[in-house]
């Protein structure tokens, strides 16, 4: 194989890679609101950082169970509360190395006492947290804290029952 074809095919494969890699928009808290208001399918809403253990830890459950309900059409969305610095970037990278397919948007606020009230009037700020929604039902459910996977596999239970 002469240079020219190797070189046809890194630029290919570099193509290919960006196409795949997920585009992570730029979000204010009230799109996520409106996102969470206006869902037609059961949604799973969930605040995390690359840089929490406790996120990064539970983010693996979230993906396999609400894959295996296909059938119930749960949305994940992953709400990235990650620094500017990190965007988009270093939020793609950790994506792209866990595996992770969810639709994922980058909240481009700081002021926690602001945007923690939109979601829920209890959240303190801290992270992970998940609001779980289904509008069909007026279901909602708040958790401000870290779901261990048999928790997440119940609250996924009550979501679509």
């Amino acid at each position: 194989m002469n240079w020219k074809k190797i070189l046809l095919v890194v630029m290919l494969i570099g193509v290919i890679n960006t196409l795949q890699s997920q585009q992570i928009k730029k979000v204010k808290i009230e799109d996520v609101k409106k996102i969470i208001d206006t869902s037609t399918v059961p949604l799973v809403v969930n605040f995390w950082a690359t840089w929490c253990k406790p996120c990064v830890h539970e983010l693996p459950g979230f993906e396999k169970n609400i894959a295996a309900m296909k059938d119930k059409k749960v949305k994940l969305l992953l709400v990235s509360l990650d620094l500017a610095d990190d965007y988009p970037k270093g939020i793609a990278e950790f994506l792209k190395k866990n595996n992770y397919t969810a639709q994922t948007v980058w909240l481009n606020e700081t002021d926690a006492a602001s945007f923690c009230p939109v979601i829920d009037k209890t959240w303190e700020g801290t992270i992970p947290a998940t609001i779980m929604v289904n509008n069909k039902k007026h279901y909602r459910k708040f958790f401000g804290q870290q779901l261990p996977e048999p928790r997440l596999q119940q609250e996924l239970q009550l979501l679509v029952e």
